[in-house]
């Protein structure tokens, strides 16, 4: 029998459904479509991207259910159009949902959920946020003008977004391709010589506290983006930390987020031992062997601005670490600017370029018409490149949003070793450069050489001047 595949909004976390009529894949929550066939890379490539050996028992049991009399001042919020369940003090009113804007949010009794054992309270003020935005939108020269125009950024909610935290450690070996070169110059020839070697590396490296966000309403890269949080100013969980904010109640479970967890751990294990490969011109991974020693979990929330807003019939949502201010988000880009930014590149660099290149013929006294064909090509190409460059980096501007590949952050940065061997294994070599050798003139002589001293024309010895 086939697996039956669900593919996820990477919106909302909803799942997608085929639409008929657009022939795409569409979310009948925040109703965002996408193009079949991305979605199902994103999902293969999320498969793929594994590391051997990498499972872990994961210790849960110190996680606690119980809020006490704390429960007594809860109130719990389920949102008809996403799904999100949403705790908050009892003086807090909800009007709409953070994730998905709907405004009918119904109140139910609050049912209990596990109590987090950490709480980084809210550290920037909501106009703060609103300004950080502002400030976002101005740096996006693609950006266009009625996107700006058309946010209600005093809409941006202040959410507790529930987290795993995961502690560990992790053990690696692996093998690695390293090389150095020098180069020997033998008669006519420049010849360059590279050394191959192996590389073992054998250790460990720890890990606390690795983030991995538990709502299916919240998007993982988006997550991922505005790490780090200053893990200085994690609290004991209080429900004093609440008022005036909403909180999100974990829906995604942690042994779904095993895998998360151990994918960076695993990759940084990897990058800590490939670090201690130094001296080499180049290094790469041969084989690889990472495990995950039984860690532990534990809960928290985390605080995050977040602004939902349409544009084009399209969804955008943008995060704001409610700590350190860092925002991130992806933009719309305006195909106008963007033809008018490459064309005006282009055609600047070839005005400045071509008169460069025109005074520097006529400096030199070269043929101008026999130069001007190939001048004006080189130019054009150096123009297009400039133009393409200039609108590649402006685009880059536009998607801030990217996964975590790692957890770095989340140890001292070093792997203990315990295997730490390199050995040589053999030489290459390639000629880099030939010298030309000028045939001797006619008194056998080369051309580029002087006479010797003795034997000059005119019978003039070093003392005959």
């Amino acid at each position: 029998m086939g697996n039956v595949q669900n593919y996820q909004c990477p919106s909302c976390g909803g799942p997608l459904e085929f639409d008929a009529q657009s022939s795409k894949l569409k979310c009948p929550y925040c109703e965002s479509t996408f193009e079949p066939d991305e979605i199902a890379s994103q999902h293969e490539q999320a498969e793929s991207d594994t590391f051997d050996n990498q499972g872990a028992s994961w210790n849960t049991s110190q996680l606690s259910g119980e809020w006490g009399q704390d429960a007594a001042s809860m109130k719990e919020y389920s949102c008809p159009s996403c799904g999100a369940s949403i705790i908050c003090d009892e003086t807090t009113a909800a009007t709409s949902c953070p994730y998905c804007e709907n405004p009918t949010v119904v109140e139910t009794q609050f049912q209990g959920s596990l109590r987090p054992d950490y709480i980084i309270p809210f550290k920037l003020q909501k106009k703060q946020a609103v300004d950080a935005l502002k400030s976002f939108y101005k740096d996006k020269p693609l950006l266009p003008n009625s996107f700006a125009e058309q946010n209600h950024l005093e809409e941006v909610k202040g959410v507790y977004v529930p987290f795993w935290f995961f502690d560990g450690t992790a053990y690696g070996s692996a093998m690695f391709h390293a090389t150095k070169s020098h180069t020997l110059i033998q008669s006519d020839e420049t010849i360059k010589i590279t050394e191959h070697f192996d590389c073992e590396r054998s250790g460990d490296i720890s890990f606390k506290l690795v983030p991995v966000d538990a709502s299916k309403q919240m998007d993982d890269d988006l997550m991922d983006s505005i790490e780090p949080y200053d893990y200085e100013e994690l609290k004991p969980f209080s429900t004093g930390f609440l008022p005036g904010y909403l909180a999100n109640i974990h829906d995604v479970s942690v042994e779904d987020c095993f895998e998360r967890a151990n994918r960076r751990c695993a990759a940084t294990c990897l990058l800590a031992l490939k670090s201690t490969v130094v001296g080499y011109e180049t290094c790469q991974t041969t084989s690889k062997n990472i495990t995950l020693k039984e860690g532990t979990v534990s809960y928290g929330l985390l605080p995050v601005y977040l602004l939902n807003t349409r544009f084009e019939d399209k969804l955008y949502t943008f995060a704001i670490n409610g700590q350190t201010g860092k925002i991130v988000g992806n933009l719309p880009s305006s195909s106008s600017k963007a033809a008018l930014r490459f064309f005006k590149r282009f055609f600047t660099t070839l005005v400045v370029g071509g008169g460069i290149a025109f005074a520097l013929m006529s400096f030199m006294g070269s043929n101008i018409q026999e130069m001007l064909v190939p001048g004006i090509s080189i130019v054009s190409i150096i123009s297009l490149i400039v133009a393409s460059v200039s609108l590649a980096s402006a685009k880059s501007k536009m998607r801030t949003v990217a996964a975590a590949s790692g957890a770095l952050q989340y140890t001292d940065g070093n792997a203990n070793l315990n295997v730490m061997n390199d050995s040589f294994r053999y030489e290459t070599k390639s000629v880099v450069q030939r010298t030309r050798t000028t045939p001797p003139n006619n008194n056998g002589m080369n051309m580029h050489e002087s006479p010797p001293f003795g034997n000059r024309p005119n019978g003039h010895g070093r003392n005959g001047w």
